[in-house]
């Protein structure tokens, strides 16, 4: 019994990295679409939303069976309710690829970036598609070192954040009322994206450590077996 409950757990892992590498898919299609207009890439981000949905919901059927089945205890318990809450952090973030994408489908034929502000743009793409990977890698090895280079990658992404807030309060800023508003929405929709890397990294971290204040701060403490 002991055995198909450490089974159970191990396909909950499996399952959230299987969603974070559909995450990092949406996030890198969305981007790649936004910065080029392509509304064909554009439409399968948004059409494989409903994919990382079903996952998600899938995931959480099966952590609720545990619950019910198996009634864990101490570490286990944490373990299931971790999942639950990572799976809803990662649902989020394939949301907010599609809501990227969504913005290339509208403004199209036209480019959904802002005159000016196109190499920030790229940038903060970049960074959400590596912070993305990084959590894919992070959930499958639970390496604690990747939980600090995810913060390190969230605060470049909230600079540039702040730059296109500057950029477009500015006297020299040109775009129109339209622009303006593409542009705070694109930039907050990736630093959000990284936010709740960071969270599920921080919900890793606690997990290995079993010091939620550590989750912060660089530990030693050997991987879990499992997420």
């Amino acid at each position: 019994m002991r055995e198909v409950f450490h089974q159970s757990l191990e396909d909950v892992q499996s399952r959230l990295v299987e969603i974070a590498e559909l995450v990092t898919t949406a996030i890198d299609g969305a981007t790649r679409a936004f910065g080029t207009s392509d509304i064909a890439l554009a439409e399968q981000v948004i059409e494989a939303d409903a994919i990382i949905d079903d996952k998600a919901l899938e995931l959480d059927e099966l952590a609720i069976e545990i619950l019910a089945r198996q009634q864990p205890v101490a570490r286990d318990l944490r373990i299931v309710v971790t999942a639950l809450r990572v799976s809803a952090s990662l649902e989020r973030m394939g949301d907010i690829a599609e809501h990227i994408a969504q913005l290339t489908r509208m403004r199209f034929p036209e480019r959904a970036i802002p005159k000016g502000l196109k190499s920030t743009f790229l940038r903060m793409g970049e960074l959400d598609v590596d912070v993305a990977r990084q959590l894919t890698e992070l959930l499958r090895t639970q390496d604690l070192n990747i939980a600090d280079k995810i913060r390190n990658d969230d605060d470049a992404i909230d600079e540039l954040h702040i730059s296109v807030f500057e950029k477009v309060l500015s006297d020299s800023w040109q775009g129109e009322a339209g622009a303006t508003v593409d542009a705070t929405l694109a930039s907050r929709y990736h630093e959000r994206f990284a936010d709740h890397a960071v969270s599920v990294a921080k919900k890793v971290v606690y997990l290995a450590t079993g010091d939620w204040a550590g989750a912060d701060d660089e530990s030693a403490a050997e991987p879990s077996p499992v997420i």
